[in-house]
């Protein structure tokens, strides 16, 4: 599984979008999207490469680490903006399905701030502020997804879906 929001950009890049004078990190461009296509069509012909490390926290990337997915005979991406390469992956030829999960939304509400917290992403206040900001904004970031050609779809339907790509198990209907 290769984490898209390890591309996010440094807290200090100057092309980063802002809102109300404060880095918009909602924004999809506050991520380097040429970056992560370009890692997953290396992957998809090398079967590896180094991926950046991102630190929330440091709003940095902090390192770079080896990614192997050499005899696998799919791996998959990950990410808040992972809409936002879909037409790219799909013109390489580097896409087998595009998901966005539809869950409800108080239950992402509560897992977005479980993990924040327990990962110290920032400080207490601004993760519910942020949380309660995009517990508002789901409808319209689901929508958005959608709109870029991702298919909505629950995640028991999305692990179904990306088994069936997988060699000697049935397609689904």
């Amino acid at each position: 599984m290769l984490c898209l929001d390890d591309f996010y950009k440094d807290g200090d890049d100057p092309t980063l979008p802002r809102r109300n004078g404060r880095v918009d990190w909602e924004s999809p461009l506050s991520w380097d999207a040429e970056a992560a296509v370009e890692t997953i069509a290396r992957l998809a012909r090398d079967g590896k490469t180094e991926v950046p490390v991102y630190a929330i926290g440091a709003d940095r990337r902090v390192a770079n680490r080896p990614f192997d997915v050499t005899g696998s005979p799919i791996f998959m991406a990950e990410g808040i903006f992972a809409a936002e390469i879909v037409a790219e992956c799909q013109r390489r030829g580097l896409l087998a399905g595009a998901y966005a999960l539809r869950r409800p939304r108080a239950a992402t509400f509560l897992r977005r701030l479980a993990r924040d917290l327990t990962e110290q992403r920032k400080a207490p206040r601004v993760l519910v502020r942020r949380g309660v900001a995009l517990l508002r904004e789901e409808p319209a970031v689901l929508a958005r997804q959608t709109g870029l050609g991702a298919e909505a779809a629950r995640a028991r339907e999305v692990l179904r879906r990306v088994a069936a790509l997988l060699p000697g198990h049935p397609r689904p209907h």
